[in-house]
């Protein structure tokens, strides 16, 4: 790979006559300029990120860590972010965290060593906030982190998901109606429960502590919940799924016991990622609105970058319902 210094040397000029043109830091003449250009073609010269975020204390990069890409709603809203940030300039680095807090912080300290200009976080813990408050890095915590810490925050209204879809189901007429919620200690989940209960008691409709269940946020674990929800010997007639991926599941659990759905079990899912419209039937979902969601993401880092000190932000999304197949049998 060429250096500064052979294009200075193939153009017949002093390596800093180069920087300068190539910076545009100082005038050169227009016959060394050409023959540095002429060099830089020459030899496919690309310059140093490295040495020009140290001139500049900038990389031009965003760091992106979030649990699984391989989960539609997480690559949507990544698209997202990396649109945004790309018409901004910025280019993104992607890690995968798995859930897992060590790995997280391991990627954390790779993307602060590799300075990049600003963080976004789908997942964070406490320690990891003390960490990037002593770095001083410009960080923007997405839905999934922690709501306690003093750094920006977007986030959706997750109870208020959960409340559409049990005014939905009531609408349906359903009582007999399941959850199944993602992790435990997510509190995304708890909070989308939270809405669906509060709805459901104001009238005057109970979720059974057996129609409550939880799996991974994965298709195989919204089956294998929806599967065991439905053998019991009084199966719910609607089943409200913390997310689209597990909603898939649950529709492939009621096809396999020959329920119809939506006349003998309504299904709603939450996220409505691009997949939600093309299952059979399609899905009813809680809409976050994924690419707006990650354009909003990225707006409020970047204005963080632009300002550190500004005050901190708290950026909510509510939610909408969009009613398909799974709980409305469409027209024929």
């Amino acid at each position: 790979m060429a250096t500064i210094k052979d294009v200075a040397r193939h153009a017949g000029v002093s390596y800093t006559t180069v920087s300068h043109v190539l910076n545009k830091t100082r005038p050169v003449s227009s016959e060394a300029r050409d023959r540095v250009l002429v060099a830089v073609e020459a030899l496919a010269y690309v310059p140093s990120a490295l040495a020009r975020s140290l001139r500049s204390n900038a990389t031009g990069s965003i760091g992106l860590i979030i649990p699984n890409n391989t989960n539609p709603y997480f690559s949507e809203v990544a698209r997202g972010i990396e649109d945004s940030c790309y018409e901004a300039g910025y280019s993104v680095i992607l890690c995968n965290s798995d859930d897992d807090p060590a790995k997280q912080r391991d990627y954390l300290n790779v993307l602060l060593t590799k300075r990049c200009d600003g963080l976004i976080v789908a997942t964070l813990a406490q320690t990891d906030g003390e960490l990037l408050r002593k770095m001083k890095v410009p960080t923007v915590l997405l839905d999934r982190a922690p709501k306690d810490m003093a750094i920006d925050l977007v986030a959706v209204d997750n109870a208020a998901g959960g409340a559409l879809a049990a005014e939905h189901l009531l609408t349906l007429g359903r009582r007999r109606i399941a959850c199944i919620g993602g992790p435990e200690s997510l509190d995304i989940s708890a909070e989308r429960i939270a809405g669906l209960r509060r709805k459901l008691q104001a009238a005057g409709v109970v979720i059974a502590p057996d129609l409550l269940a939880y799996a991974d946020f994965t298709s195989a674990g919204g089956y294998a919940a929806a599967r065991a929800l439905l053998s019991t010997s009084q199966p719910p007639d609607a089943i409200f799924c913390c997310n689209d991926l597990m909603a898939i599941g649950a529709l492939r659990a009621a096809a396999e016991r020959g329920i119809d759905v939506p006349d003998q079990l309504s299904v709603i899912g939450f996220d409505d990622i691009d997949l939600a419209q093309f299952v059979h039937p399609p899905l009813t979902s809680v809409s976050q609105n994924t690419r707006t969601l990650g354009q909003l993401t990225a707006q409020c880092l970047l204005e963080r970058i632009a300002d550190p000190t500004r005050p901190v932000q708290r950026k909510t999304i509510t939610p909408q319902l969009h009613v398909r197949g799974s709980t409305v049998r469409s027209p024929t």
